[in-house]
C-alpha cells in the first residue's frame, strides 16, 4: 500500500526477554514498530533488495523514502506503506528527483518518526540524516557515505559547464558541512563491506560494524554454458566506469552486452561498435537469462560492495573487476585457490584489454561450482539473521532502560 501521509500503528510491544548472559533473544520484528528509510525507491538493485530482504523479517515496517517509483517499484514493497518527501510532488519528482539534489537534506528531515521503536536507514546519499527522537535508537545501514559529496565529487562535476560545475562545487561544500553535522543522529553504524568501514572511520571517526548485503541465491542457477560474450549490468552513471569497457572491447572487437539502466545509455550507445549491444532496464528473467548465457562479466568500476558479481558467480560465471572496493571481498583472484575471477589493476582501456587477454589464456581455472559456493557465504538468510540480532541489540538497550532515558549515540554498534 502507497500513502503519502499516515500514522503508525498501535501495537502492544511485549519486553524483550533474556537469555543466561546479557544478550538478549532475537525479536520478532513483526512485533515491533519499525521504520525503515532509503535515499529513493525508483528502481531494484542492490541497496533495494538489502531493503527487501530486512522487510521479509518486518512485514509492518512503514517506509520512508524521498521519492516513489510504484511502477518501477510494482510488486516489491507490497503491504509497506511508503511515505514520500515533498520532492515526490514537485514537477518530475519520480524522474528527474537528482536535480533537486540541494532539497534532500530539508526533504530527509521533514519525516515524523514518533511512536516507532527503532528506525533503520538504509543510506548512500542523505538517509542517514534523518531526524530521530532522542529516545529511539537510530541503526545507519550505509551502502557509502554521500558519493556526490566525497571521493566522487570531481566525477559527477567532470563534463559540466563552468557556471554549473562552479556552483555545484559551492553546494557540494555545504552538504558536506550537513553530512558532517548530522552524524549525532545515528546511534549506531553497519557499514556493507570493509572498503565502507574504513570510510566511515576516516571520513566520520566512527566505527561499524560490517553486514554484507545479500544475494538471493534462489534466483540463480549454475551455467555449464560457456557463453559467447560478455557482460556488463550496471546502473548507467558515471562513476561506473561502464564506458571503460566500451572502450576496450571497442578496441579488442569482442562480443559485449550492456544491460541496465541510467542517464549514461545514450551516450554510451552512440560511442559504442558494431558488436556491442545494448539492454534496456532488462527484468529479472532477463538478467538470470543474461548471466547463464555470458562467457564473463565485467565489472570496471570502484563499488562500495557490489552485489553484481555475486549474482554472476552465483550463476556460475567468473568475474573480471577492477582492483578496488568491494570487489576485493568478494571475488577470488586467480592466483589463489579455486578462483572466481581475475583483476586489473587500472581503470584505463589498455589495462581491461590486458585483463581480458589473460582470461582467455586461463579461462579453465574457474569452475562454475567453485563460483557458486563463494556466492553461497553471503546468502539472504545469513543478512536478515546479522541484521535482526542487531536490532535487537538496540532495542533491548532501550526496554532495559524503561524506555525513559535518553538513547546515548554511540560510537560503535554492538557486536
Amino acid at each position: 500500500m502507497y500513502k503519502k501521509t499516515f500514522k503508525p500503528p498501535k501495537i502492544q510491544i511485549e519486553p524483550l526477554r533474556k537469555t543466561a548472559g546479557r544478550q538478549p533473544l532475537v525479536p520478532d520484528l513483526s512485533r515491533l514498530r519499525m521504520a525503515f528509510v532509503c535515499d529513493w525507491l525508483t528502481a531494484v538493485r542492490g541497496g533495494e533488495r538489502c531493503l527487501k530482504a530486512l522487510c521479509q523479517k518486518a512485514p509492518n515496517a512503514d517506509l520512508f523514502t524521498l521519492v516513489y517509483d510504484p511502477d518501477r517499484m510494482k510488486g516489491v514493497f507490497d503491504g509497506h506503506a511508503v511515505q514520500t518527501s515533498f520532492i515526490q510532488n514537485l514537477p518530475g519528482g519520480t524522474r528527474f528527483f537528482r536535480y533537486y539534489l540541494p532539497l534532500f537534506p530539508k526533504a530527509i528531515e521533514s519525516f515524523d518518526f514518533s511512536g516507532y521503536d527503532c528506525v533503520v536507514s538504509f543510506s548512500h546519499c542523505v538517509a542517514k540524516g534523518v531526524k530521530v527522537p532522542r529516545q529511539i535508537p537510530h541503526i545507519c545501514y550505509c551502502h557509502t557515505p554521500v558519493r556526490y559529496a566525497w571521493d566522487m565529487a570531481e566525477i559527477y562535476l567532470n563534463g559540466l559547464p563552468v557556471p554549473q560545475r562552479w556552483l555545484l562545487s559551492l553546494y557540494l561544500k555545504r552538504l558536506r558541512r550537513w553530512d558532517l553535522a548530522s552524524l549525532d543522529r545515528v546511534t549506531c553504524f553497519l557499514a556493507n563491506s570493509i572498503h565502507i568501514r574504513d570510510k566511515i572511520q576516516r571520513l566520520y571517526g566512527r566505527s561499524a560494524r560490517v553486514i554484507y548485503p545479500p544475494v538471493d541465491l534462489k534466483r540463480f542457477s549454475v551455467s555449464q554454458t560457456s557463453g559467447s560474450y560478455y557482460l556488463v549490468l550496471s546502473a548507467l552513471v558515471p562513476y561506473k566506469r561502464v564506458d571503460l569497457a566500451v572502450e576496450a572491447f571497442n578496441q579488442n572487437g569482442k562480443k559485449l552486452i550492456v544491460a541496465g539502466v541510467g542517464p549514461e545509455f545514450r551516450r554510451l550507445q552512440k560511442k559504442a561498435a558494431s558488436q556491442i549491444e545494448f539492454v534496456y532496464g532488462p527484468d529479472d528473467s532477463t538478467v538470470e537469462q543474461l548471466y547463464a548465457d555470458c562467457k564473463a562479466l565485467i565489472f570496471p568500476g570502484q563499488e562500495d560492495f557490489g552485489i553484481v558479481p555475486l549474482e554472476a558467480q552465483a550463476s556460475g560465471k567468473p568475474v573480471i573487476a577492477y582492483r578496488g572496493g568491494g570487489a576485493l571481498e568478494t571475488v577470488i583472484d586467480s592466483s589463489r585457490p579455486q578462483p572466481t575471477g581475475l583483476f586489473f589493476d587500472q581503470q584505463t582501456t589498455p589495462s581491461l584489454i590486458d585483463a581480458v587477454r589473460r582470461f582467455e589464456s586461463c579461462c579453465d581455472l574457474f569452475d562454475p561450482q567453485n563460483c557458486r559456493q563463494n556466492a553461497e557465504r553471503f546468502g539472504v538468510e545469513r543478512f536478515q539473521k546479522e541484521m535482526v540480532e542487531q536490532i535487537s541489540e538496540a532495542t533491548a538497550s532501550l526496554a532495559e532502560a524503561g524506555r525513559s532515558v535518553s538513547v546515548h549515540r554511540s560510537r560503535e554498534c554492538p557486536s
